[in-house]
């Protein structure tokens, strides 16, 4: 069976460079690096299908002429001719996805269509009158390629326990719950790079050195809890850790990358596990340069094990700060005592790692607040640092929590670089203030 999987072009939203003094605006972040590691999954679980994937974002980074987003997925049904098309959605790229599906049900209605990802897990109701015929909950490989068995089958898809079924009704919930999946282990599904060997050029790593760039997951979910966050709701709390042969096997692959991004909520939860998994890495000699996320109370309480993965090619750090205040650090959950801050920036530093500091800032700053938390940055410098808004994303506590604040529901701009809740600046300069600290850094690049 023909099956087409879709990556949506990134929103063009984004206020925080739009309002940035010009100097700042070659820091701020236009696009990720890798390519779409949840779809090469899903395109594992059907493997024995005839599977191809349209990667949105990379086509529009490499061919300026490039149709437009209809355009382009009806040229690609055109040639791949798909019985299925899929879309993985997040929630500022919602209303593309469904532009998508429409753009697919207008060139043929008999296309099944299908929406995955992190949107349609926690807000699946946002679905209901779309052109999405089924919606995946979850980690949805082994569902998907259940929906594909029943389509090619002529089975009823309503067989199919955990997902939703559009109707004229609204969404309908297949009966049953669907069996336990560890996606991690057993159930692990090799991501199939050589999909989207087209857009090599476009998975270029920042900093000039011409390296393709790929994400890898070592864990699924997350222990803590921010309020913020969207990743633990995703697995309902639970976390999960591969097996450390798998990482090296998936390593061992990737011969067209030499930059690997760890792409976990938190890539150092279990500290035993991240130091076998880097002894492994060095026995290899694997000679990857490796970007992890790392909380900033891990690396002040293991400061060996930062060496130690240093020594094995770890070189640049996303390191969530959030906020240099306590109070605001306990409001968002975030169970991270800001001393320890300054002391992971030493540890990171004296192992030659490159710390990428974020900081969010909370809609309700007022221009003391600007100051206090740029004094605070331009004290604590780190090589790369981001400025991104608190944004109550959908599914997730935070939302719950500042729902009567928000005041823009456009789903385009929840994406971190837009402000949709009520601001105590005038919106354009609470804007132009978070632009302004991305110059708040040491180095010239991004990253």
């Amino acid at each position: 069976m023909n099956i087409l999987l879709v990556n949506p072009p990134r929103s063009p939203f984004n206020a925080i460079r739009s309002f940035a003094p010009d100097a700042a605006k070659p820091f701020i972040h236009k696009k990720l690096i890798g390519p779409p590691l949840g779809l090469l999954t899903v395109a594992a679980a059907v493997a024995h299908h005839n599977v191809s994937v349209l990667d949105m974002k990379a086509e529009y980074d490499i061919n300026e002429h490039a149709p437009d987003m209809a355009d382009l997925v009806v040229s690609y049904c055109k040639k791949t001719s798909p019985k299925i098309v899929g879309v993985t959605v997040i929630a500022s790229e919602f209303d593309a996805s469904c532009e998508i599906l429409q753009a697919v049900k207008k060139y043929d209605p008999k296309i099944l269509t299908m929406a995955g990802g992190l949107h349609p897990t926690l807000c699946p109701k946002d679905f209901a009158g779309t052109n999405a015929d089924i919606i995946c909950i979850g980690q949805a490989s082994h569902m998907f390629a259940e929906i594909v068995h029943a389509k090619e089958t002529g089975q009823d898809l309503a067989s199919v326990p955990g997902c939703m079924i559009n109707t004229k009704l609204g969404l309908i919930p297949t009966p049953g719950k669907p069996a336990f999946r560890d996606y991690a282990k057993q159930d692990f599904l090799m991501p199939n790079r050589s999909l989207i060997r087209q857009w090599l050029p476009a998975y270029l790593a920042p900093g000039g050195s011409g390296q393709k760039a790929t994400y890898l997951f070592t864990s699924l979910g997350c222990p803590y809890k921010c309020s913020f966050c969207s990743i633990w709701p995703q697995m309902d709390g639970h976390f999960y850790l591969r097996n450390i042969e798998s990482i090296i096997a998936e390593l061992r692959t990737l011969t067209d990358y030499g930059v690997v991004r760890f792409a976990d909520a938190n890539s150092v939860i279990d500290v035993g596990f991240a130091w076998n998994l880097f002894d492994r890495i060095n026995q290899e000699g694997l000679n990857k340069f490796f970007i992890m996320d790392i909380r900033s109370d891990t690396a002040a309480k293991n400061p060996d094990l930062i060496s130690h993965m240093a020594k094995a090619g770890l070189k640049v750090v996303i390191c969530g700060f959030e906020s240099f205040r306590q109070n605001e650090l306990s409001s968002f959950n975030k169970q991270l005592d800001a001393a320890t801050i300054k002391k992971a920036i030493a540890i990171f530093h004296d192992n030659g790692i490159m710390v990428r500091g974020n900081y969010v800032v909370p809609p309700d700053y007022d221009e003391a607040d600007f100051d206090a938390l740029a004094e605070f940055a331009n004290a604590e410098k780190v090589t790369y640092a981001g400025y991104t808004i608190l944004t109550p994303m959908p599914g997730t506590k935070l939302f719950i929590a500042m729902k009567d604040r928000i005041i823009d529901h456009d789903l385009r701009k929840y994406n971190f670089f837009n402000c949709v809740c009520k601001t105590k600046l005038p919106l354009d300069t609470f804007h132009e203030k978070v632009g302004a600290l991305w110059l708040v850094k040491k180095g010239s690049e991004i990253i």
